[in-house]
């Protein structure tokens, strides 16, 4: 039987980005399931919950992010605020960016063009850019080599597919570090051995939207989660 986690995401207060009348922003950090889930029994902790008791009201979540990513989180206050917040995803007007930390050393700029099939068995296109922010090399040997190379990525999905900058970072063998199922077992086990990291490098840092109700564009930008920064410092990166 699963262990039920009970940890500091049950009394810390969620990070909130934006706030109106009609719509809610927040930083979620990793580990907070969106809602609830068949799938995943063991947590008692869910965002829909939390700030819906953080902030006294109803609140509808208006995309999906995984629950091992962190970053920004949209929710609505009132049914047809959600509907315009998920008739612009579903349109792909929303631009939304990732950070990520990945294995060896990426390109200046890439465009992975991968169909991927869904957990009913639909193949569905699936594309992501991304751009090489910085690269780092650092004295830590791994397997035959005497270092390790690894690069901070900035992803921008044009599709929204299940795990979709996950699938195609390993498709291109850059895996995201700390990423399962999908990543590299063997760079995880290092990771958590070296700097005990237990967290998925992957950070949905910036989002950009149309107000529901004004039609003004809306910008919004998340801080790093802790782990994130703390091993941007310890891989040696400047940013």
């Amino acid at each position: 039987m699963e262990e039920v986690i009970q940890d500091s995401l049950d009394s810390t207060p969620l990070e909130i980005l934006y706030q109106d009348e009609v719509m809610v922003a927040i930083n979620k950090p990793n580990g907070l399931l969106v809602h609830r889930s068949p799938i995943a029994t063991n947590t008692n902790t869910f965002a829909v919950q939390e700030l819906r008791n953080q902030i006294g009201l109803k609140v509808s979540p208006a995309h999906r992010l995984d629950r091992k990513t962190s970053g920004i989180l949209l929710f609505a206050l009132n049914t047809e605020s959600l509907i315009h917040l998920q008739s612009q995803f579903e349109n792909r007007t929303v631009d939304k960016t990732y950070h990520a930390i990945v294995r060896g050393y990426t390109e200046d700029e890439g465009l992975i063009d991968y169909p991927l099939t869904n957990d009913k068995g639909k193949t569905q296109e699936a594309i992501t850019r991304y751009k090489t922010l910085e690269r780092t090399e650092i004295p830590v040997p791994f397997g035959k080599h005497a270092t390790s190379r690894y690069s901070l990525v900035e992803v921008y999905p044009e599709t929204g597919r299940m795990h979709q900058i996950r699938k195609h970072f390993a498709h291109i063998l850059h895996p995201i570090i700390g990423d399962r199922p999908h990543g590299c077992n063997k760079q995880n086990k290092l990771f958590l051995e070296k700097w005990n990291l237990t967290e998925m490098l992957l950070h949905a840092i910036e989002i950009e939207f149309e107000h529901p109700v004004s039609g003004e564009k809306i910008h919004l930008k998340a801080d790093y989660q802790s782990e994130f920064k703390r091993m941007l410092e310890s891989l040696g990166f400047r940013v």
